[in-house]
């Protein structure tokens, strides 16, 4: 079934309720449904002017960049409190704006305070919200990508299978939706810090973002992902392990 026709299939009632604000997504499909420029004038219908002409510009955006214009003009165009509150909106597509809104202010250029401030949406309780933010986080990450993989080293010890998960999906080689790194396509053991110790994670959105990224790494250093799972098979005999094994090297079998 195509994307259109999923959405032609959205009722009315629920759609207008994802454009209002008062409902979040329970989809991906519903997700992308949400009409960016119904919901901001109706999450701010005194909005500045110049913040609503940036919304109507940002329409025939792909998603990405259309979160990204629009979390840019709410950082542009709104007093910084007024963004803060919008982190704890009921709608996920505004606090995924809010990501965005955080990591185009200035004063969150330092990765230590950019993850600081963007934590709580990593731990989201909504999916999507979850992914905008490391889409939201992931080019300053790349900008200073080994003191980024240093800092998140810690985020693979958490209690929150949410903020481990975060840890290896914001840098991962071919993130979807994302621009590549070729610094890890070409060198993924700069990432070991992260890997290694989610390699036996109990939780599957972790083992899946792992295996994942190992996966973006068999398409150029094949060589590299054959040897990780080698090693990881004989230090690692887990159920979790095998699992991540066996969905990482699915390109390769």
């Amino acid at each position: 079934m195509s994307g259109t026709k999923r959405v032609a299939e959205l009722s009315d009632k629920h759609l207008q309720a994802l454009n209002s604000g008062q409902e979040q997504s329970r989809t991906l499909t519903e997700a992308l449904a949400v009409d960016h420029f119904a919901l901001l004038h109706n999450v701010m219908p005194n909005m500045p002017a110049k913040l609503s002409e940036a919304a109507a510009g940002a329409q025939p955006l792909g998603i990405l960049k259309r979160m990204q214009a629009i979390g840019t003009a709410l950082h542009d165009h709104l007093p910084a409190e007024s963004c803060q509150q919008l982190a704890s909106h009921p709608s996920d597509t505004v606090r995924g704006w809010a990501c965005f809104a955080v990591a185009a202010d200035p004063r969150n250029q330092d990765v230590e305070r950019l993850l600081a401030r963007l934590q709580p949406a990593a731990d989201d309780l909504h999916f999507a919200v979850r992914e905008w933010v490391w889409m939201a986080a992931r080019p300053r990450l790349v900008a200073d990508l080994e003191h980024s993989i240093w800092l998140l080293t810690d985020w693979t010890g958490s209690s929150s299978e949410r903020i481990r998960r975060f840890a290896s999906e914001a840098l991962r080689p071919r993130g979807v939706w994302a621009r590549h790194i070729t610094e890890l396509k070409q060198n993924p053991d700069l990432a070991m810090p992260l890997l290694e110790p989610l390699k036996a994670d109990s939780a599957r959105y972790v083992q899946d973002s792992v295996a994942n990224w190992i996966n973006d790494a068999s398409k150029s250093r094949p060589d590299w992902v054959r040897e990780l799972c080698h090693r990881w098979s004989g230090d690692s005999p887990s159920p979790a392990t095998d699992r991540i094994i066996m969905r990482a090297l699915r390109s390769l079998s």
